[in-house]
């Protein structure tokens, strides 16, 4: 990528926000419109799962195979076919019909998708290559999921209560088209100096493990123990098989020798935990808020606005922290905080009391928004930069992994509980194994972040860094990537 001026590097951060905006609204939005979905679509629990999981799930699955194509054939022609997906994905899900429907068009978006947000990150990757100027750009990139957070609800049950939930769908096509023509003008062609193989055995493994898993877990309280078990046995060989199978060949679709990096592995881990958290929290919310309080959907994301401010001002602060300090500062506020949110819930039912549930949401806010900024730096810090698509894919991939099973976990938990009893009289008690999972993922954020963001760790992957390098081919290596 030729080397841009200051404005024109600010313009393509920009128009990258623009993506991230557009898919990140999506799902907050999608959380708001739930109960009235339910209604007018007649789901139960398992269908209002499926309507978020089957996005995340297509998303997760092909996040990687769209970041090493994006290396491989330009990573502006990856991203502009997604914007093009996306938006007319959303097109198709505000015509859906019924339930079913709805759920093909969800996937149709997830392609357009997982085109936009690791593709993005890697042109960012690639446009800021000073390390500070980088951190910056990432903490205003987990700045806007911030504003899609503190403005999902509020847009969102504006939109259900005045013309119904099939406009929350709407709002992407002015910004996914106004993001289309800024790109085609204003985003320079950049791809990896060698071009990576496809991968469609591995491609095929991780489908087969995400697939079978989520669906193991969301269909478990209606499917039985023999289905579950069958489901779950086709999961555990998939995983077995990319352990095999990738790392015997030359450029795998998951390269794991990226997982020799204790901050990697830790971020990694650490986004799945933290997404997980984030899915299961705005699933019982809302369905609380609507459902039991019986409050309409404008309402409910005036509720949860305190857990957005907070996400939305916490965000770009973390970037500025990560950038003069580490990951180490922002991760143990971010897993005290989601670890108290969630005991909050469990132990003392915050969702009781108006004050409880006030402070809930302001500890979840904050710990959020100091974590999504040292993941992505985190991610992305020490890999070589012509394998920059492949790592930012991965810890996109590790969000939508977090974001699939919290919703699969909690909502199989939650639905197990309210079966044959008064939704609302059960809700709060069938809520609280949820809400100790939530808590148990914001343990995870605090107890990795502490364990890899140390002298040891940073080791590592200088270590990693300094291999993958030398096992490039000559052509290939970008001795500067490695500090990146």
């Amino acid at each position: 990528m030729p080397e841009l001026s200051h404005r024109h590097r600010m313009l393509v951060l920009a128009i990258c926000c623009m993506s991230l905006l557009i898919v990140s609204l999506d799902n907050t939005v999608l959380n708001v419109a739930l109960p009235s979905m339910q209604r007018e679509l007649h789901a139960d629990v398992a269908g209002l799962q499926w309507t978020i999981d089957a996005y995340t799930l297509v998303l997760a699955s092909l996040l990687m195979l769209a970041g090493s194509t994006a290396d491989r054939i330009g990573r502006r022609k990856v991203f502009t076919a997604g914007l093009v997906i996306f938006t007319l994905g959303s097109v198709l899900c505000s015509l859906a019909p019924n339930l079913e429907s709805l759920v093909v068009f969800r996937m149709v978006q997830a392609v357009g998708g997982s085109m936009l947000n690791p593709v993005a990150m890697s042109i960012i990757t690639n446009t800021f290559t000073d390390p500070r100027e980088r951190a910056r750009a990432i903490g205003a990139w987990g700045g806007v999921v911030g504003i899609s957070m503190a403005a999902g609800p509020l847009v969102g049950g504006l939109l259900v209560d005045s013309v119904g939930w099939r406009s929350i769908f709407w709002i992407n096509l002015p910004v996914g088209l106004a993001a289309l023509l800024l790109t085609l003008h204003f985003v320079p062609e950049s791809r990896a100096p060698k071009a990576r193989r496809p991968d469609p055995v591995g491609q095929l493994l991780v489908i087969a493990l995400l697939g079978s898993l989520t669906y193991a877990i969301i269909e478990a309280p209606s499917s039985g123990a023999p289905k579950t078990l069958a489901f779950g046995a086709i999961a555990v060989a998939a995983l077995l098989g990319l352990l095999w199978y990738e790392p015997r060949r030359a450029e795998p679709l998951i390269d794991l020798r990226f997982f020799r990096s204790a901050p990697f592995s830790g971020a990694t881990v650490i986004a799945v935990s933290a997404f997980a958290a984030l899915s299961g929290f705005l699933f019982l919310s809302t369905l609380y808020l609507q459902n039991v309080r019986g409050l309409d959907a404008l309402h409910a994301g005036l509720w949860m606005l305190p857990m957005a401010a907070l996400c939305f001002v916490c965000a770009p602060l973390s970037g500025r922290v990560v950038g003069s300090r580490g990951p180490r500062l922002p991760l143990l506020i971010a897993g005290v905080a989601m670890s108290a949110s969630g005991v909050l819930f469990a132990a003392f039912e915050a969702e009781t009391s108006n004050v409880t549930l006030v402070v809930g949401y302001v500890l979840f806010g904050l710990g959020f928004g100091f974590v999504n900024a040292p993941i992505t730096n985190t991610a992305v810090s020490g890999m070589p930069r012509s394998q920059a698509g492949v790592a930012a894919a991965v810890a996109s991939t590790s969000r939508q992994i977090g974001g699939t099973l919290g919703v699969a976990v909690v909502g199989a938990l939650l639905a197990s509980g309210v079966q044959g009893a008064a939704y609302r009289d059960v809700f709060v008690s069938a809520a609280r194994p949820g809400w100790w999972i939530i808590a148990a993922c914001g343990l995870a954020v605090l107890v990795l972040g502490a364990l890899t963001s140390g002298r040891w760790a940073r080791r590592t992957a200088e270590d990693t860094a300094a291999r993958l390098v030398s096992e490039e081919p000559p052509e290939v290596r970008d001795p500067a990537g490695v500090r990146a």
